[in-house]
């Protein structure tokens, strides 16, 4: 656990790039959409929404691939264990996706709060997600930036194990399944069922799909990452 703890404490060396970039990512966002809203007349009376809180959430992609791509190599030169790379890297992303979760749920809360900041706008309570209670919320922002941040680890190891070869493979992997199942869909006449069942999921049921998906990437990087070359 101390080894672990001591890789987390490695990857926080360039505390701009796992820090400070998400938080002016945040505060940039918010700037941005503040200042567009501010700018349209106040005989629009219907609420405004705005995207842009989702932007660090990508980030965790960009973070997944570099906590691999730029630390791994020096991690085996300091004679790190993958085991204790992996766990470290995981934990800390995940401790940093439940701190930014309940940032959001913080900001969602001041936001109706306040009437969409003054200015009638929305950013980080958008229905469907923030119309229960708020636990469902902080679950669905902790399990959209960690399974963002699995996609990006996962991708890295791909490339660490087998390069480009590996990348391509993999990608046109994905691609052919997803083909697969558009034509399975479309041959079987099962759309209509496909849409029904999308517009029955709430967000737990969204957070608990995407929480099996983060099991799966989770072993399959570990499982990638015990062959892979600095």
């Amino acid at each position: 656990m101390n080894r672990a703890v001591n890789v987390a404490r490695m990857q926080l060396i360039n505390k701009w790039t796992f820090l400070g970039v998400p938080a002016i990512v945040i505060a940039g966002a918010f700037a941005v959409s503040w200042a567009i809203w501010a700018l349209i007349p106040d005989s629009v009376e219907t609420q405004m929404y705005s995207g842009a809180g989702q932007a660090v959430m990508w980030y965790f992609l960009v973070l997944g691939i570099q906590s691999l791509t730029l630390t791994f190599p020096f991690s085996q030169a300091m004679s790190v264990s993958r085991r204790n790379f992996y766990f470290g890297t995981v934990g800390l992303f995940a401790l940093v996706a439940l701190v930014i979760s309940g940032l959001y749920v913080v900001l969602g809360a001041v936001e109706q709060a306040t009437n969409g900041w003054g200015v009638n706008g929305i950013m980080f309570s958008f229905p469907w997600i923030s119309d229960g209670p708020w636990f469902e919320a902080f679950i669905v922002y902790f399990m959209a930036m960690v399974l963002l941040f699995m996609i990006g680890f996962w991708a890295a190891t791909i490339y660490k194990r087998w390069t480009v070869t590996g990348m391509v493979i993999l990608w046109i992997s994905v691609a052919a399944v997803v083909l697969a199942l558009v034509a399975l869909a479309t041959w079987t006449e099962s759309w209509p069922s496909v849409g029904l069942w999308f517009t029955q999921q709430t967000p737990l049921t969204v957070s608990g799909w995407a929480a099996l998906t983060c099991v799966v990437l989770a072993g399959g990087s570990y499982l990638t990452l015990r062959k892979a070359t600095p």
